[in-house]
This record gives C-alpha cells, sequence and structure tokens, in this order.
C-alpha cells in the first residue's frame, strides 16, 4: 500500500511538471521551421538551426532522464556536441538519426504529456480544492453555494462534511490508480521515443562486433607474428644447431663403431624430420614471406613458383589484418595447388581488391572444373579457414570448367 501511495505521489510530480513542459514544447514545431526557411535568409537558417537543434537535444535528454528515474531505468548518455563549422555542424545534424528521434520526442510528448498532465491536474487539483473550499462552504453567496460531485450544494456543516470526504475519497481513489498508470504511460512513450530502435540497436551491435573484432584480428595476428618469430629465431635455429651437431658427429666416427653409429644416424634424421615439420608448422601458421614481403610480395613470389603459369591482378590493398593477410595467402596457395594437381588447367588468373571493409580474392582457372568438396581437394580446409574470420566463399566450378573460387573476408581495422 505504501510503496503504491509513493508511486501515486511520484507520478503526480512527473505529470504536473510535465504539462507545462509539454505546453512549451508546442513551440519547438514552428521555431524549428523557422529556422529551417531562413536558411534562406542570406544563410542564417545555417546557423539557426544546428544551435536550435542543439538545445532540443538537451531539452529531450532532460526529459529523458526523468522518465527514466521514474520507471527506475538506466540510460546511457547521447551525443551533445557537434563538430566545428557551419556546413559540417548542418550535415552533422542531418545525418544524426538522433535527430529524428528528438523531433519523434517532440510530437510524442505534445500528444501524451498535456492530456496526461491534464487528467492528473484534474484529479489532485479536485483533491486540493475540496479540502481546502469544504469547510469554507459559508464563504460562498447563498444564491450561488459551493457544489461538490458536481450537482450537489452544500447548505451545511453537515452536507459540506459528506459531500467533501465522499469527493475527496473518489478522486483520491481514481488518482490512486489512475496517476501511476498515466506516468508510466507517458515515461515509456518518451523514452520509446529517444531511445534507438530494435533495428538500430542491432545495426550498431554490429558495429561494435565488427569493431571489437577488427581489434581481436589485429592482436591475434601479433601474437602469431610473435610465435613465427620465436620459433624461427629461437626454436629452430637450435634445432639447426643440434642436426649440424650430430652430423658432425656422424663424420667423425669410425665406421665399425656398430650400434652408436645406428644411435647418431637415428638421431640425425629425427632432428632433420623434426626441422621439416616445424617449418610446415610456421608456414601454416604465419609464412614467413608474409612478414618480410607483405600480402603483395608473398602473392607474387607464389604465383611465380606455380606449377600453372599464373596471371594476377593486385590492387593496393592498405592496412590488413595479420589474420585476414595469412588467409588470403593460404586461399591462393591452396587454389594454386588444386590447379596444378588436379584441373589440369593451362592458365590461373589471381585477382585480390579490397571494396570498403572487405577483401575480396578470386582465383580462376581454365581447367576441366568438376570441383567435389567430398573427394579431399582442399576446398573443405579453404572454406574453413574462411569461416573462422567470418567470411564468404563461392566456388563455381561446372563439369568441363572453368573454376572459380571467390572469397569475401572482413578486413575493417
Amino acid at each position: 500500500m505504501r510503496e503504491r501511495w509513493r508511486k501515486m505521489w511520484r507520478g503526480s510530480r512527473y505529470l504536473l511538471l510535465g504539462l507545462p513542459t509539454a505546453m512549451a514544447t508546442m513551440m519547438v514545431p514552428p521555431l524549428l521551421a523557422a529556422a529551417v526557411l531562413s536558411t534562406g535568409l542570406g544563410g542564417v537558417g545555417l546557423v539557426l538551426f544546428p544551435r536550435a537543434m542543439a538545445r532540443l537535444r538537451r531539452w529531450a535528454e532532460w526529459h529523458r532522464r526523468r522518465a527514466a528515474a521514474l520507471l527506475d531505468r538506466q540510460v546511457s548518455a547521447r551525443p551533445m556536441t557537434l563538430g566545428e563549422g557551419i556546413r559540417v555542424r548542418w550535415r552533422q545534424v542531418l545525418d544524426d538519426p538522433e535527430t529524428r528521434r528528438d523531433v519523434r520526442w517532440v510530437f510524442r510528448h505534445i500528444v501524451t504529456g498535456v492530456p496526461a498532465g491534464m487528467a492528473a491536474l484534474f484529479c489532485v487539483g479536485t483533491v486540493v480544492f475540496t479540502v481546502f473550499a469544504a469547510p469554507l462552504w459559508w464563504l460562498f453567496p447563498p444564491d450561488l453555494p459551493l457544489r461538490l460531485l458536481g450537482v450537489f450544494p452544500v447548505t451545511g456543516w453537515g452536507s459540506a462534511l459528506a459531500l467533501g470526504l465522499a469527493q475527496v475519497g473518489g478522486f483520491a481513489a481514481l488518482a490512486y490508480w489512475a496517476v501511476p498508470r498515466l506516468a508510466g504511460f507517458h515515461a515509456s512513450r518518451c523514452l520509446a521515443a529517444l531511445e534507438p530502435s530494435a533495428e538500430d540497436q542491432l545495426a550498431r551491435r554490429v558495429g561494435e562486433l565488427a569493431e571489437s573484432r577488427a581489434g581481436v584480428l589485429d592482436a591475434h595476428g601479433a601474437e602469431l607474428r610473435r610465435i613465427e618469430r620465436d620459433l624461427h629465431d629461437g626454436t629452430q635455429a637450435r634445432l639447426v644447431a643440434i642436426a649440424m651437431r650430430l652430423g658432425v658427429a656422424r663424420e667423425s666416427l669410425p665406421d665399425d663403431t656398430g650400434d652408436l653409429a645406428d644411435l647418431l644416424r637415428e638421431a640425425h634424421e629425427g632432428a632433420e624430420e623434426a626441422m621439416t615439420e616445424l617449418r610446415d608448422v610456421i608456414r601454416t601458421m604465419y609464412p614467413p614471406i608474409l612478414a618480410d614481403r607483405g600480402l603483395l610480395g608473398a602473392l607474387a613470389a607464389l604465383t611465380v613458383r606455380s606449377g600453372v603459369p599464373a596471371e594476377t591482378d593486385l590492387d593496393d590493398l592498405g592496412h590488413l589484418p595479420a589474420a585476414v593477410e595469412a588467409a588470403a595467402y593460404f586461399v591462393v596457395a591452396e587454389s594454386l595447388t588444386n590447379a596444378a594437381k588436379h584441373s589440369g588447367a593451362t592458365q590461373v588468373r589471381v585477382r585480390i581488391t579490397r571494396e570498403g571493409g572487405r577483401l575480396l580474392v578470386e582465383v580462376t582457372d581454365n581447367g576441366i572444373g568438376g570441383v567435389d568438396e567430398d573427394r579431399g581437394t582442399g576446398i573443405t580446409g579453404i572454406r574453413r579457414r574462411v569461416a573462422a574470420l567470418d567470411g564468404t566463399m563461392i566456388v563455381t566450378s561446372p563439369p568441363g570448367g572453368p573454376t572459380a573460387i571467390a572469397v569475401g573476408l572482413p578486413c575493417e581495422s
């Protein structure tokens, strides 16, 4: 019960203060229209309109915080500043989705705030008026007596007490029931007008995820380069030294050492096999040539060594995350290997471009086509590597050829 009365009190304050602000907000549409129309008067509107929208943003934000406090919600602050320069501010206001929300709030605040505030004023005002007027019934002239409950005249203390209690109780009960609901409805409408829609929230979330993914890719690429460098300069160098010492030891042993020579031979061959496997791991993880020459240089070297004559079309790609560079390199490397082993192609064309936030890799050969991923042609491995970066891959390979592999990799940074 106490909580309910507290809500009624808070709702009454909210609506009674919202009534004059809603009436004041009625002046906003004509003022904004005047600011826009004044653009033709020597460009005055170019200055007035952004400033008017900045004032409206603060006005709407104050109401937004009031509504959030009434509903016990947490809201994040909205951007309140504009850029430098008249044209920059004008364009920023027009492109900002918050501008449309502010204008939408103006009309919603007027439409809901005025009726809700009038209803609250009527309920609360009637209770207050009755409390003060009923004891003073005798001050009213006999020909214009005080009337309570709309129609009943007060002619004595008995009727003043009975009708006064009835009117106070009735309108207090009405306020007890209606005011919190009206306040909650108006506050929720206010927040709904100023909060992003579900589509806007999804788009913003996608943008945040894309930005965080770019950061993760950069960190991942830096870590790959560090591991590759440590393995190349540390572990691999030590294995090379061990293999060389074992080789020297084998050469130094007499021919009749028997089991010792076999052990040294096995150790030497094992060290060389470990070096070969380590090089394969390094190339699979992050090819050293990418760190030395970059993606364009690495692809140029790759096509030169290709078993099938390859033509390249490489644009200036700008900065790319290391993981994206590695994925693009392996897409081309595996595609060239497949073309040489399985397609019977005599020509391969590699084209890499960047369109906005995506890196596009296209590899086309003039082979016999008929690629079947179930036969282990390497396409499955490419698809998994591309999918790990949230990329797309399309393989077109009709029987008789040609075969075209088109890969799109997100490369926002």
